[in-house]
């Protein structure tokens, strides 16, 4: 092994390292590697920017467009309302939950094709009185097995399909995948709606949260020398308020409970209410009380400027594990922290003393600009107000779903590349105002981009050190290894990665070694390449390995061990199904 094969490698550990158990935001940690690589010697600054002017890159870029018309048309949420129905049984909700998110996910992004089911789910399982537990889970799964059904399904498959245009001068055609992703499906598919009643948990979800998260605590003090101090709970009017009861009364350090109505009000009591938001808002109005926490008297905001936000902490959320007060939250997001949801919990105790986690449901006071400023970033996912929002513009969701149409058309009928193909279609969803200029620039995910064009540097280091070479040596130890048996263990491996890692970057990682050994094999590379695809997004064991996965995480109450208890099963049932059919389709 050359040096410059023992450096790379030795780069690769430290860059799944890094991924796996820091922080570092992914897009910083690849293009250190990059610069390294360049630095080093080891790539020359064309080969190590060859990804930025990947075909597969500059496709995923321009679908974030076209997913952009989509969402601000409501198309989704348009079709979602309609394919959802009313069933009456569980069994019944699974199926329609199963059935239009794989089907929509086989033509567009299924981050956002999840992000538009889950709040139609919620409002829908609770008018129906179902678990959502068991519905959102089945709708990540659902969704990352459609994507596998057509090259545009999910940006992983147009990152080994410009791999393979780049390197081998193979194109493949949108509906090739369909060999194995249909019946992909249809198999696990089925799995999912004859278990995941039976290894999902009930647990409350996203709307339980909301309600418990609505029924928050609120502090306040009673005013010395005010115009309560003396009088009876009952003479100062704290008995009928519309929104709220008296739980509790703190005074000098002992907690009253049961309080009878005619107990008289001390300077400096503490009194604990507990109620909807709107008691908040009830109790400001009663003269002789101020808030005893004063948070919210802090925040620099009019109060007809106020409203209330729901938001869940995502994975680039800066004050993971530090408790709210550590965090800085209200000075750095101009928020206040009313209440916060763990795994379909309310947590208990003082907010400012809580750790915060990924995952965690966060019901705040802030700003109406929040929404807007925060929707389009990774510190939250699912940031949504409270309150009535603006609606999307239905009228013109037609014309999204027409031009979505016209570009699976065309790119099918082989009357365009996928590339030529999604131009056509961003261009004429900005053409149509089916989204401005200025919001389709915000959906493009630059953070995303660049993981995947960097990782192409680690691919082209792999490949021209030889380190693929000695890593398919090392996979091919055993003689006389069938590719069968090698093509099982590229996708275990691959597997391994994307539960690490992210997905792009397992595929554009394993790539290289796939090529290798099946140069070594003296077989097609293609099989290993289709395998890749599937196995990179075969993520069902952890939220963490794929975005839909973790978007479901706080809405559907969920444990880690919840993801385990399906996703194991699922990930054996669908390797299986890919291992055993794409060689038949592929062959060697």
């Amino acid at each position: 092994m050359t040096v410059a094969a023992l450096i790379t490698l030795v780069l690769i550990v430290a860059v799944l390292a890094t991924l796996a158990l820091t922080r570092v935001a992914p897009d910083v940690v690849l293009m250190a590697a990059l610069a390294f690589l360049v630095i080093s010697g080891i790539l020359t600054p064309s080969e190590a920017l060859a990804g930025f002017a990947n075909p597969g890159v500059m496709t995923i870029a321009t679908l974030y467009v076209v997913a952009a018309g989509l969402k601000e048309t409501g198309a989704i949420q348009w079709l979602a309302h309609r394919l959802l129905g009313q069933p009456r049984r569980l069994r019944q909700a699974q199926l329609r939950v199963l059935l239009p998110a794989s089907g929509l996910s086989a033509f567009m992004n299924n981050t956002t094709v999840v992000a538009m089911f889950i709040p139609a789910i919620q409002e829908w399982a609770a008018r129906l009185r179902l678990p959502t537990s068991k519905l959102l889970l089945p709708l990540s799964y659902a969704s990352i097995l459609g994507g596998t059904c057509t090259l545009i399904g999910t940006s992983t498959n147009l990152v080994v399909d410009g791999l393979l245009q780049s390197e081998r001068g193979i194109s493949l055609h949108m509906f090739e995948l369909a060999w194995v992703g249909v019946p992909l499906v249809v198999i696990a598919g089925g799995f999912l709606y004859l278990m995941a009643d039976r290894l999902l948990p009930n647990r409350q979800g996203a709307l339980e949260q909301l309600e418990q998260a609505r029924e928050y605590a609120v502090e306040v003090r009673v005013i010395p020398q005010g115009p309560l101090e003396g009088k009876s709970i009952a003479d100062a009017g704290l008995r009928s308020l519309a929104h709220g009861y008296l739980a509790d009364i703190e005074r000098d350090g002992e907690l009253m409970t049961a309080v009878p109505p005619e107990t008289k009000l001390q300077a400096d009591d503490i009194l604990v209410f507990v109620g909807a938001p709107e008691c908040a808002r009830e109790l400001r109005r009663v003269h002789g009380l101020r808030p005893a926490n004063g948070d919210v008297r802090k925040l620099d905001i009019a109060h007809h400027r106020r409203c209330l936000v729901e938001a869940v902490i995502g994975p680039d959320f800066t004050g993971i594990e530090q408790t709210v007060r550590e965090s800085r939250f209200r000075s750095r997001y101009q928020a206040v922290i009313l209440s916060i949801s763990r795994h379909g919990r309310r947590l208990p105790g003082k907010l400012g003393d809580i750790r915060l986690q990924v995952g965690d449901t966060l019901l705040m006071e802030t700003a109406q600009e929040f929404v807007s400023q925060y929707q389009y970033r990774k510190d939250f996912l699912l940031v949504s107000a409270l309150n009535d929002s603006t609606p999307p513009d239905f009228r013109k969701a037609p014309w999204a779903l027409g031009i979505l149409g016209a570009m699976v058309l065309v790119s099918a009928t082989g009357l365009l590349s996928i590339l030529e193909a999604a131009f056509l279609a961003g261009g004429a969803m900005l053409l149509t105002r089916c989204v401005t200029a200025s919001k389709a620039r915000r959906y493009l995910e630059l953070s995303v981009l660049i993981v995947i064009a960097a990782s192409f540097a680690l691919g082209n280091a792999m490949d021209k050190t030889g380190a693929a070479s000695q890593i398919a040596q090392w996979l091919l130890l055993a003689d006389g290894l069938s590719p069968w048996m090698a093509l099982a263990m590229v996708y275990a491996l691959t597997v391994a990665f994307t539960e690490l890692i992210t997905n792009n970057a397992a595929a554009v990682l394993m790539f290289p070694v796939a090529a290798a050994v099946a140069e070594q094999l003296g077989v097609s590379i293609m099989p290993f390449a289709i395998g890749i695809m599937f196995a990179a997004s075969a993520s069902f064991m952890t939220p963490l390995g794929y975005q839909t996965n973790l978007m479901v995480l706080g809405p559907g109450g969920y444990r880690f061990v919840d993801y385990l208890r399906l996703g194991a099963p699922m990930s054996l049932l669908v390797g299986g199904i890919v291992i055993g059919l794409v060689p038949f389709v592929w062959n060697f």
